[in-house]
Order: structure tokens, then sequence, then C-alpha cells
């Protein structure tokens, strides 16, 4: 797969933090977590995405990617958007991402 790291994009906030996930309700989220319209991920759907560096709900975010959560046992990869010019480090992503991605062989690729 093609890296996406640099790209902007657009994300639709599906899950904003304080949210439920659909399936598992106790898991609660700690970040804003959406897709992006029109991009495939590697489930057939769109394209998830974790949002860096915003502390409220929101529904719409723009910005640009700077980590890829690539997952060895599932077929998905999550990208981690964050606002331009903003970094944040390999430990303060995995931090953010671990309430979902504990369940899964991940690794983050800046």
């Amino acid at each position: 797969m093609k890296s996406n790291i640099g790209r902007k994009f657009r994300v639709i906030i599906d899950r904003p933090i304080g949210s439920s996930h659909p399936e598992y309700p106790d898991m609660i989220y700690p970040i804003n977590y959406g897709y992006i319209p029109g991009v495939l991920g590697g489930d057939g759907e769109e394209q998830d995405a974790y949002i860096m560096g915003v502390d409220k709900p929101i529904e719409l975010f723009s910005g640009v990617v700077i980590a890829e959560v690539i997952r060895k046992n599932d077929n998905e990869t999550k990208l981690v958007v964050a606002a331009e010019g903003e970094s944040f480090s390999e430990e303060e992503i995995l931090s953010a991402v671990n309430f979902q991605e504990k369940f899964f062989d991940s690794r983050i690729i800046i």
C-alpha cells in the first residue's frame, strides 16, 4: 500500500469524542474518529482516520496525515490526521489510539 503520510484530507467525524462504538457500547472514543469520503480502505469501506490535537467533539476536520496505524492481523490501515504543522510522537499517537488498537497487532508508521 502506498503511504498517505503528508497528504491532505477532509475527514467526516462519525464518532466524536465521548461517543460509544456502535457494536461495543462500553468502548468510548477519547479522540475524534471518522472517515475520508471517496477513499476506500482495506476493508472496502471508506478510509478510517483518527484525529489528533482536537480535544472537543467535532463533525468535520481538514488536516494532514501524520502517521498510519498498520494492523498486522487485520486488512485495515487507519490514518492519523492532524492540523497542518502539528506533530505528535509515536508514543503520543499510540496512547491516543490504544483504546481501539489494543485489540489488534498494530504498529505506528510516522
